[in-house]
Protein backbone atom coordinates (compact mmCIF):
# COMPACT_ATOMS: atom_id res chain seq x y z
CA UNK A 1 0.00 0.00 0.00
CA UNK A 2 1.02 3.76 -0.54
CA UNK A 3 1.02 5.54 2.89
CA UNK A 4 2.14 9.16 3.44
CA UNK A 5 4.47 9.93 7.06
CA UNK A 6 2.44 11.94 9.63
CA UNK A 7 4.90 11.98 12.32
CA UNK A 8 8.32 10.54 13.81
CA UNK A 9 9.04 9.12 16.97
CA UNK A 10 12.28 7.84 18.29
CA UNK A 11 10.85 4.20 17.59
CA UNK A 12 9.26 5.01 14.29
CA UNK A 13 6.94 6.43 11.73
CA UNK A 14 3.21 6.74 11.60
CA UNK A 15 2.19 6.65 8.49
CA UNK A 16 -1.38 7.60 7.07
CA UNK A 17 -2.89 5.00 4.78
CA UNK A 18 -5.85 6.94 4.21
CA UNK A 19 -8.21 9.59 5.60
CA UNK A 20 -9.31 7.65 8.84
CA UNK A 21 -6.89 4.77 8.96
CA UNK A 22 -2.67 5.45 10.42
CA UNK A 23 -0.44 2.59 10.56
CA UNK A 24 2.88 2.52 12.82
CA UNK A 25 6.36 1.25 10.72
CA UNK A 26 8.26 0.34 13.76
CA UNK A 27 11.98 1.62 13.97
CA UNK A 28 13.60 -2.34 13.15
CA UNK A 29 10.81 -2.26 9.91
CA UNK A 30 12.57 0.78 8.15
CA UNK A 31 15.22 -0.90 6.48
CA UNK A 32 17.87 -3.96 6.72
CA UNK A 33 20.71 -3.01 9.46
CA UNK A 34 20.46 -0.61 12.00
CA UNK A 35 18.66 2.49 11.59
CA UNK A 36 19.93 5.38 14.27
CA UNK A 37 17.71 7.97 13.49
CA UNK A 38 13.97 7.50 11.74
CA UNK A 39 14.77 11.05 10.30
CA UNK A 40 17.60 10.02 7.96
CA UNK A 41 15.34 7.64 6.51
CA UNK A 42 11.90 9.34 6.49
CA UNK A 43 10.27 12.82 6.68
CA UNK A 44 6.84 13.86 7.58
CA UNK A 45 4.63 13.93 4.44
CA UNK A 46 6.89 11.37 2.77
CA UNK A 47 4.94 8.87 0.50
CA UNK A 48 6.23 5.35 1.44
CA UNK A 49 4.99 1.77 0.06
CA UNK A 50 4.40 -0.35 3.12
CA UNK A 51 2.94 -3.51 4.14
CA UNK A 52 1.02 -4.19 6.22
CA UNK A 53 2.23 -6.80 8.91
CA UNK A 54 -0.52 -6.85 11.24
CA UNK A 55 -4.16 -5.73 12.53
CA UNK A 56 -4.71 -5.69 16.06
CA UNK A 57 -8.09 -4.61 16.48
CA UNK A 58 -8.36 -4.37 19.98
CA UNK A 59 -6.11 -1.85 20.66
CA UNK A 60 -6.85 -0.64 16.67
CA UNK A 61 -3.48 -0.85 16.15
CA UNK A 62 -1.63 -1.46 12.47
CA UNK A 63 1.64 -2.79 12.50
CA UNK A 64 3.66 -1.84 9.20
CA UNK A 65 7.13 -2.37 7.06
CA UNK A 66 8.67 -0.63 4.48
CA UNK A 67 11.72 -3.20 4.58
CA UNK A 68 9.18 -6.42 3.91
CA UNK A 69 8.92 -4.65 0.25
CA UNK A 70 13.24 -4.72 0.09
CA UNK A 71 15.15 -6.71 -1.13
CA UNK A 72 17.35 -8.23 1.58
CA UNK A 73 21.26 -7.53 1.09
CA UNK A 74 23.23 -10.52 0.71
CA UNK A 75 25.78 -11.11 3.53
CA UNK A 76 28.45 -8.67 3.20
CA UNK A 77 32.09 -10.42 2.85
CA UNK A 78 35.22 -9.16 2.08
CA UNK A 79 36.32 -11.19 -1.37
CA UNK A 80 40.10 -12.06 0.07
CA UNK A 81 38.82 -12.88 3.76
CA UNK A 82 39.96 -15.96 4.41
CA UNK A 83 37.08 -18.14 5.48
CA UNK A 84 36.72 -18.20 9.28
CA UNK A 85 37.66 -20.97 11.73
CA UNK A 86 35.63 -22.07 14.74
CA UNK A 87 37.00 -22.03 17.88
CA UNK A 88 37.41 -26.12 18.03
CA UNK A 89 39.96 -25.58 14.98
CA UNK A 90 41.76 -22.74 16.32
CA UNK A 91 42.59 -24.90 19.68
CA UNK A 92 45.39 -26.09 19.52
CA UNK A 93 44.64 -29.51 21.94
CA UNK A 94 48.39 -30.93 21.43
CA UNK A 95 49.41 -27.64 22.87
CA UNK A 96 50.62 -29.23 26.08
CA UNK A 97 51.66 -25.93 28.43
CA UNK A 98 48.48 -24.63 28.16
CA UNK A 99 46.45 -27.71 29.57
CA UNK A 100 49.15 -28.85 31.75
CA UNK A 101 49.65 -25.65 33.65
CA UNK A 102 45.89 -25.69 33.85
CA UNK A 103 45.66 -29.01 35.67
CA UNK A 104 48.47 -28.21 37.91
CA UNK A 105 46.71 -25.06 39.08
CA UNK A 106 43.01 -27.18 39.26
CA UNK A 107 45.05 -29.72 42.11
CA UNK A 108 46.83 -26.59 43.80
CA UNK A 109 43.23 -24.82 44.36
CA UNK A 110 41.45 -28.28 45.27
CA UNK A 111 44.36 -28.61 47.77
CA UNK A 112 43.53 -25.06 48.75
CA UNK A 113 39.69 -25.15 49.24
CA UNK A 114 40.55 -28.20 51.95
CA UNK A 115 39.03 -30.90 50.20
Amino acid sequence: MTGKVTGIQPYGAFVALDDDTQGLVHISEITYGFVKDVCEFLSVGQEVEVKVLEIDEAAEKISLSIRALQERPAAVRKKDAPPRKSLQDRVDESDANGFNSLKDKLQDWIEQSGH
